[in-house]
């Protein structure tokens, strides 16, 4: 298999589940993917900001035992990133409080922004920054995807100049072909939605796609959209059609879906 150079920007987060299970966890969509890049066999690297705490450390220590280059994670006065979450009897995740600490706010630097021009692939997560990275990246020449759906604020979800626009539509058909439309029309190169339990769509105006979800035993969807981003880069990147880029995404996020947190690790006490 090819290996790859890919980043990961934006994001970090200490996903702090509530009682039960009572553990904190590493994530974020930025992180996520970074991680699973890496865990994928490709050279992985994350830009974002973490604080001098506790947290931040533990963020830093998620990355390093997994692969992911930290050459380019910054630390900032102010507290890391952190998630508050319910997990429902069926798995579903519930986010119940948000504080993104000194996520918001965070830039590349000019030298940092030169090794990204350097990536075979960008991934955007939440980044408060009004698409100026997107836009930058995009005139670079350089590939670049972002997740939309987590980018709530409406400064933030422009998709013009996206190799690969991702969203988020639940189980609504009628959403998803909504969103693949503005997505195209907004000016990405290829859209690619999930579509909760009726897996997942993508199309680049001449050709779609679609596939179907891998049953699993559900233990916490945390982190599995992310997932499902890093399967489909990988796979897209490489080369193979969109239904086998579908079906990568959809088979890594099944596998998270199997334990608690964005990917493999040790819980730590909140």
């Amino acid at each position: 298999m090819a290996s790859f150079r890919f980043a990961a920007v934006g994001d970090n987060c200490i996903d702090r589940f509530l009682p039960p299970p009572t553990r904190s966890y590493v994530g974020g969509n930025a992180i996520n993917v970074a991680v699973q890049l890496a865990r994928l066999g490709h050279q992985a690297f994350y830009f974002g900001a973490i604080g001098r705490d506790d947290d931040g450390a533990k963020v830093r220590g998620g990355l390093r035992d997994n692969g992911v280059h930290v050459n380019y994670l910054r630390e900032r006065d102010g507290n890391t990133a952190y998630t508050n979450i319910d997990v429902t009897p069926a798995g579903d995740r519930i986010f119940v409080y948000e504080d993104f600490g000194v996520c918001a706010g965070y830039r590349p630097e000019p030298a940092d922004f030169e090794a990204l021009k350097t990536m075979d692939h960008v991934h955007i997560g939440w980044l408060d920054d009004g698409g100026a990275l997107r836009r930058a990246l995009s005139m670079a020449g350089v590939r670049v995807s972002q997740d939309v759906s987590v980018n709530a604020a409406a400064a933030n979800v422009g998709v013009e100049g996206l190799s690969i626009a991702f969203g988020s539509a639940g189980e609504d058909d009628s959403r998803a072909e909504h969103l693949i439309h503005d997505f195209l029309t907004g000016g990405a190169r290829l859209a690619v939605v999930t579509r909760g339990g009726r897996g997942s769509l993508a199309s680049d105006g001449a050709t779609c796609a679609a596939a179907g979800i891998r049953p699993v035993q559900v233990v916490d969807t945390t982190g599995a959209g992310d997932s499902f981003i890093a399967g489909f880069i990988a796979a897209h990147i490489a080369g193979r059609p969109l239904a086998e880029s579908l079906h990568a995404g959809r088979d890594l996020a099944a596998l998270t879906c199997t334990h608690i947190g964005g990917f493999p690790q040790d819980p730590q006490p909140i």
